[in-house]
């Protein structure tokens, strides 16, 4: 979402906004030299609101809502929400005005939001100031558009910090490029893809990885995975419940939408999976009684692993890409450790310098080489099963 701000020593109202590489801001208007500073900051706040109000349509799209759009459903109540962008020019420039002590209230975040904008212009009293932020609005509203369509140019770019209910086949198949020419993840997965459909490729990319990691080791995938954590620490946690899902028929898409739309529900103080929770705790009050009391370390490793969802609610997108892209990296690790030795000089040399040197320069070109082979490996699996990620 856009902040905004105000820029005292200039007396302007400026915005804000994410790029995955840092934030950018820009001057929205100039403000009256008279207005009070409240009335400024009014402006700045409701401002702010509305761009949350917007963004929350992208990322609670009425598509990834578990009901249907009936009436008072939830995604009936998100359908609406998004309904409500086209009216939000009028609300600016007709806002609800109180009346004999009262006030006409939308329960529609998005309309409510833009008559309290109205209203905030409206006690300034400056049509230009207006027609400033009107134009600014009209903006914002333009990049949650354009993000909803898969773009993440200019002002929409700031999509790839926020974590959506549902993904772009547009975005997905751009992160599923981007993986085919690095499989280990390259930095525009987090610049330039929203993370929620760039997770969604990399759940496919991280099937093929463990699949060409559980082969050479003649192991399930769950198991060299749990193997792998023992040479490289990994999120065993997601990624076991990533390639279980997988493994039992959901799609990359299924898979990641449902881990990521449970954390973003916990975000909003909700349980999704109350009877799974229960269960984990039954789980872990069994365990702590095979513990000794004493045992203050135990005790808290199996109290901690109580969660209501593996990934931080707070960024739920990006940690499980994050989490994903490190579960391929530990499956190449896993890879290396059984690849054959391809007949490098582990004796140690004479001494010279010289000798030394070439010694490294091998085993260098012979870890390439099985890093070369795994991804060739990876991405011949992933060009196999490529209907799975559609």
């Amino acid at each position: 979402m856009t902040r905004y701000a105000i820029d005292e020593q200039r007396g302007a109202l400026i915005a804000a906004w994410a790029t995955g590489d840092g934030d950018t801001a820009g001057t929205v208007a100039t403000l009256p030299p008279a207005t009070p500073a409240d009335q400024r900051y009014a402006v700045a706040r409701t401002l702010t609101d509305l761009s949350a109000a917007l963004w929350h349509a992208y990322t609670h799209p009425a598509s990834a809502a578990e009901d249907d759009l009936e009436d008072g459903s939830e995604g009936w109540r998100r359908q609406a929400e998004r309904d409500a962008f086209a009216g939000v020019p009028e609300a600016i420039a007709e806002p609800n005005l109180p009346e004999n002590g009262m006030i006409v209230q939308s329960y529609i975040v998005v309309e409510e939001a833009a008559h309290r904008l109205g209203r905030a212009l409206h006690a300034i009293g400056d049509t230009e100031l207006a027609k400033s932020v009107t134009a600014e609005v009209h903006i914002e509203i333009a990049a949650v558009e354009q993000a909803e369509l898969g773009d993440l140019s200019g002002r929409a770019r700031q999509a790839v910090v926020l974590s959506r209910a549902d993904a772009s086949p547009v975005q997905v198949a751009e992160a599923d490029r981007l993986l085919r020419e690095n499989p280990f993840g390259p930095d525009e997965l987090f610049t330039a893809v929203d993370p929620t459909a760039a997770a969604v490729a990399a759940a496919h990319w991280l099937h093929a990885a463990a699949s060409v990691a559980a082969e050479v080791t003649g192991q399930s995938l769950t198991a060299a995975v749990l193997e792998a954590d023992g040479i490289t620490g990994l999120p065993v946690a997601t990624l076991s419940i990533v390639l279980d899902l997988l493994e039992d028929g959901a799609s990359p898409h299924e898979a990641v939408t449902e881990l990521i739309r449970d954390a973003m529900a916990v975000a909003e103080g909700e349980v999704p999976n109350p009877v799974g929770l229960a269960e984990a705790v039954a789980e872990v009050q069994q365990a702590v009684q095979r513990v000794a009391p004493d045992d203050e370390d135990a005790l808290d490793h199996l109290l901690a692993e109580v969660r209501t969802t593996p990934l931080d609610p707070a960024r739920p997108a990006l940690d499980l890409l994050e989490d994903l892209l490190v579960g391929i990296d530990g499956c190449a690790d896993l890879f290396a450790e059984y690849a054959d030795d391809g007949g490098v000089d582990d004796e140690p040399g004479d001494g010279v310098a010289g000798d030394d040197d070439e010694r490294d320069e091998r085993d260098e070109a012979r870890v390439a080489a099985v890093r070369d082979e795994f991804m060739a490996a990876v991405r011949a699996w992933a060009a196999a099963n490529a209907e799975r990620l559609v």
